[in-house]
């Protein structure tokens, strides 16, 4: 993985299904329509065995939260010097993160499919968003306050909190949730927001699993 984050090439069509490997490093699909459903859809294929988790290093993290603008260049940079000079500590946090993820998947594929929310997973985001929102800082604006989180530039954990207020928002939202899906693709689990016009989109990305959902049901109808 270079060293800095890889950015899609200006003009350039969104990732497809499950990112793109490039000389820069690694491009995220980020077509979850939230923070904290993106970092969901960084492990993919995750029904199957040969799932793959594009957050191998804590390098990857901070690849994805500069692609999802959670952070600015700078920060970083910040970030990939503070976890070159603690790598223990930047294992630590990547660890972290990666069960945050599964916590979120829990909840909110439950919540997709028109379960109740885990009582598990549930008690695990009150604890984070409490240990998130300890360092919310009100920040005067106009024509109204704004917010950030006081951290250090090189707090290796610092990108906890932009998903966690991300999950906040979803979760306290009635119309994001009426909108929250999960792909209907076998081999898929990706949670996204359905944005289109009559509610109807049933795939993370059309053109890979819908394309394979329709390439299946006419090879069922041929040997019918």
């Amino acid at each position: 993985m270079a060293s800095g984050a890889a950015r899609m090439p200006t003009g350039e069509s969104p990732v497809k299904r499950g990112g793109r490997r490039t000389p820069q490093g690694f491009l995220f699909e980020l077509t979850g329509g939230a923070a904290c459903l993106d970092l969901v859809n960084t492990l993919d294929e995750r029904p199957l065995a040969t799932r793959r988790d594009n957050l191998e290093s804590y390098a990857d993290l901070v690849d994805w939260a500069e692609q999802s603008r959670l952070l600015s260049p700078g920060e970083a940079r910040a970030l990939r010097r503070a976890a070159a000079r603690r790598p223990a500590a930047a294992q630590r946090a990547l660890q972290q993160m990666q069960s945050l993820r599964e916590v979120l998947f829990a909840l909110f594929s439950a919540l997709a499919r028109g379960r109740p929310a885990p009582a598990g997973p549930l008690h695990s985001l009150n604890r984070s968003l409490a240990r998130a929102f300890a360092h919310l800082e009100l920040v005067p604006g106009r024509p109204r306050f704004g917010s950030s989180f006081a951290c250090e530039p090189g707090d290796l954990e610092r990108l906890h909190f932009p998903v966690m207020q991300s999950a906040y928002e979803l979760l306290t939202s009635a119309a994001d949730l009426e909108r929250l899906r999960v792909c209907a693709a076998d081999a898929c689990d990706w949670l996204f927001l359905d944005r289109s016009r009559n509610r109807s989109r049933r795939w993370c990305d059309m053109s890979v699993c819908g394309n394979r959902d329709k390439v299946k049901r006419f090879y069922h109808r041929r040997r019918e």
